[in-house]
């Protein structure tokens, strides 16, 4: 089933017995918040708080489950949850090779219009933006879709940059250069002295939010793609105050502009890592020109960090779900014969680990290449290479390959130590390398890493020790006992070579 707003979706969760409902009374100063990160180290259903101020929130409403981290992902495009990882990349890389273009509708039609606010009523404290971890510098919108215009084409990027809000009309949004939206902002407009016209969906229909994360490439708008994913035209509407187009059935929208040369304190943050990043740091202002939304809008945010390793939240899904799936298209699109690409579970953003066959050390470099020359990787610090049959998501069967197979002298390579900017976010920096106010990326350049965990090379041609017979011959003594042994995953060995 097609699904086409955030709204629906909770509706599928609720079906599925998969959503709290919350209707008593809580706050949007780390109440909610704390409640969320809870129901996340549970494994737990997703919250929908239902009284907070003047609206209500959702915690994590894409986050999976630790043992399956793309579950919810697939249901919000309509995919079986019960899919293998396998299954589950190829189904949505068929359909990131298939975009279709969206189509616009008029005012009347678009849920997100039934209130605005221009002038002198915009007010984005008539909404409660969640106070999300201690420490914070203040309250945000961390889970949204930002639209912004390419000035010299009709390229219009969406993409996810956390926005911090400092009163009625002003926000600062975490803007890294060498990540598209910022490039256009720091290398165009603001090196012209122009405004960048900005809109900031909030509540956004799935398809929307997962490719607003994903590495679709430059010039190439998010909204086909989107399309693609729920294999049918996303519906757009015309702003209020500037010439953008936003997903029609956003819960909000937050239209403006981010000046150029202005900028306000943003952060401390708690984030991806686990950790509280700082230092304060000063960012790009965004001026609100209007608002407009839904009656009794669902403002959706992300609890980030907290259990990193032990427990999913919606970027490490997304990440999973969402990326991994992109990142291997785009390598199998460079011509890589690669089986999967999917991010370290423990810490997203961080570590990625490519599937291959061809394993050749050239072959891996030239890919290491293209990885770090090409996409850029501002955040992602290393690669590691494993056979085909090795399971990228399975952090186990990735550290036994690099227990076994990667020779710490000729298998570790570094790769460009000054090659681009460092994400400033990474917590081995000091502050003084996560310096530069102007462009808000690190001081220090890359030294970025690949490993080659594969089996390829002389003298690693030993035979693993377990046998399929002595093990089906293991769980017949265990079933016959009355033991349950279902999770061992035991095969006839007769169909053990189909």
């Amino acid at each position: 089933m097609t699904t086409s707003s955030l709204r629906q979706y909770l509706q599928t969760l609720e079906t599925n017995g998969d959503l709290h409902r919350i209707s008593e009374p809580v706050s949007w100063n780390l109440e909610a918040s704390a409640v969320t990160m809870l129901l996340n180290e549970e494994d737990s259903a997703v919250p929908l708080f239902e009284n907070v101020d003047s609206a209500r929130l959702v915690g994590d409403p894409y986050r999976g489950t630790q043992r399956r981290p793309w579950e919810r992902i697939a249901l919000g495009l309509g995919l079986p949850s019960d899919l293998s990882y396998r299954e589950f990349y190829e189904a949505v890389i068929e359909r990131l090779k298939n975009p279709i273009d969206p189509v616009t509708v008029s005012t009347d039609d678009a849920p997100c219009k039934e209130e605005i606010q221009t002038g002198d009523d915009v007010d984005l404290l008539d909404f409660p933006w969640p106070y999300i971890h201690a420490g914070d510098g203040g309250r945000y919108s961390n889970l949204h879709t930002l639209v912004a215009p390419d000035p010299d084409s009709e390229w219009v990027d969406w993409s996810n940059h956390r926005t911090m809000i400092h009163d009625g009309e002003t926000s600062s949004v975490l803007l890294l250069a060498g990540e598209q939206t910022p490039n256009l902002y720091y290398y165009k407009y603001e090196k012209r002295d122009r405004p960048m016209p900005v809109a900031i969906a909030v509540g956004v229909e799935p398809a929307v939010q997962y490719t607003s994360v994903m590495w679709i490439p430059t010039g190439r708008n998010e909204a086909e793609y989107a399309g693609g994913l729920k294999q049918e035209p996303v519906e757009l509407v015309p702003c209020e105050t500037n010439d953008l187009s936003v997903p029609a059935t956003a819960e909000l929208v937050i239209e403006g502009e981010i000046l150029p040369n202005e900028r306000r304190d943003e952060g401390p943050f708690g984030d991806y890592f686990g950790y509280m990043h700082g230092p304060r740091r000063s960012m790009p202002l965004f001026r609100v020109t209007g608002i407009t939304h839904q009656t009794d809008p669902i403002l959706p945010f992300c609890v980030e960090g907290t259990g990193v390793g032990h427990s999913e939240n919606t970027t490490s899904s997304m990440e999973i779900g969402c990326v991994g799936p992109d990142a291997t298209l785009g390598l199998r699109t460079a011509g890589f014969d690669v089986e999967c690409c999917a991010p370290w579970k423990s810490t997203p953003r961080t570590i990625y680990a490519i599937s291959t066959e061809k394993t050749n050390p050239s072959y891996l470099h030239d890919m290491a290449n293209f990885i770090f020359t090409t996409w850029g990787m501002l955040h992602v610090d290393f690669f590691i290479f494993v056979d085909a049959d090795v399971n990228p998501l399975n952090q186990r069967e990735v550290l036994e390959a690099l227990a076994l197979h990667a020779d710490p002298d000729a298998d570790f390579h570094q790769f460009g130590v000054e090659t681009m900017p460092k994400v400033p976010l990474n917590i081995y920096q000091t502050p003084t390398e996560k310096g530069d106010i102007q462009t808000g990326t690190s001081k220090a350049k890359t030294a970025k890493a690949y490993i080659d965990a594969t089996s390829d090379g002389a003298g690693r041609e030993a035979q693993p020790t377990h046998d399929v017979e002595r093990r089906y011959r293991a769980q017949k003594i265990l079933e016959r006992a009355g033991v349950e042994s279902s999770e061992l995953s035991f095969v006839d060995p007769g169909e053990a070579t189909q």
